[in-house]
């Protein structure tokens, strides 16, 4: 090969390489090529969802309302046993049902029951006492009108039978006092409802403040829900309330509008409202997430 060929071959190299380095141009308006799926499938999770129009709400068609509440418990309770002690028996557990009076704590009760029975004899003794007096009383009485007695017996009889008698009335509140406590030995619910939270068990001493249960009360319910600031006049007490929650899909419950709040809440142009449920057979619970439907006079 001459010295010119392979000159020759040297500048070919050197312009093709110079070709493939230099970027494409395409025309003014003409259609990249698509990007595969595996990028496609990227840029189209990365696109921001479209944004609400403002003002939108949830009335329909038929002028019913559809908002998300939650169901609380009127009354939630820390039970506190009245009189400090061991804890001798529980009686139900965290998540029980429960009735209005019903047992859930006995504390040890061996020392009341010996209180008890002292304030019984004391009772019995200062009752004797008492009864002796008021006997030796009228005798002085009867003496005292045939002048058979002094004024001085008399008077002595007589402040003996009264302190006799206060005697008893301390005794007879001493004894009411040790059955008091007796029973207070025994916490019960003071609501028909659900058993919370348990926080003790058998053995641990409670003391004045010791929270043994939680409970809550389950029937009535309350459903709370805030509602647009623009339905304010439509909505008012008394008006029926309707709610669905996912563990009875397909189950509508019936409510009664209880409250209206009177004010509204500047960050959200809300306000609240308050339904009362029934819930006679127990099945919703407090803290339930539930759907409301509530049909209002559209404007």
């Amino acid at each position: 090969m001459t010295l010119r060929s392979t000159t020759a071959l040297v500048l070919l190299a050197l312009a093709l390489g110079a070709c493939s380095r230099a970027p494409r141009k395409t025309e003014a308006g003409a259609t990249p090529p698509p990007l595969p799926d595996d990028v496609r499938s990227v840029e189209a999770v990365a696109q921001p969802p479209a944004a609400t129009a403002p003002g939108e709400d949830s009335l329909t068609a038929g002028g019913r309302l559809a908002l998300t509440g939650e169901l609380v418990a009127p009354i939630r309770s820390d039970l506190v046993p009245r009189t400090a002690g061991r804890v001798g028996r529980v009686l139900v557990d965290e998540g029980q049902r429960v009735r209005k009076g019903q047992p859930l704590l006995e504390l040890e009760t061996e020392y009341l029951e010996l209180d008890l029975a002292r304030a019984e004899a004391d009772l019995a003794r200062a009752d004797a006492a008492a009864k002796d007096a008021e006997r030796d009383l009228e005798r002085k009485k009867g003496l005292a009108t045939k002048g058979s007695v002094s004024q001085a017996a008399f008077d002595r009889s007589q402040a003996g039978a009264e302190q006799a008698t206060a005697t008893r009335a301390a005794a007879r509140a001493a004894l009411d006092t040790a059955r008091q406590r007796l029973a207070d030995a025994v916490l019960t619910s003071p609501v028909d409802g659900v058993v919370a939270a348990r926080r003790t068990d058998v053995g641990e001493r409670l003391g004045e403040g010791s929270v043994a249960f939680v409970v809550e009360q389950t029937a009535p319910l309350k459903l709370r829900f805030r509602v647009p600031e623009r339905y304010l006049a439509a909505v008012k007490v008394g008006q029926t309330v309707k709610a669905t929650v996912d563990p009875y899909p397909g189950t509508e419950f019936e409510g009664t509008l209880s409250l209206v709040g009177g004010s509204v809440d500047s960050a959200t142009r809300t306000f609240l409202a308050e339904a009362e449920f029934p819930n006679r057979d127990g099945r919703l619970r407090p803290g339930l997430f539930a759907r409301v439907s509530l049909d209002i006079e559209a404007d």
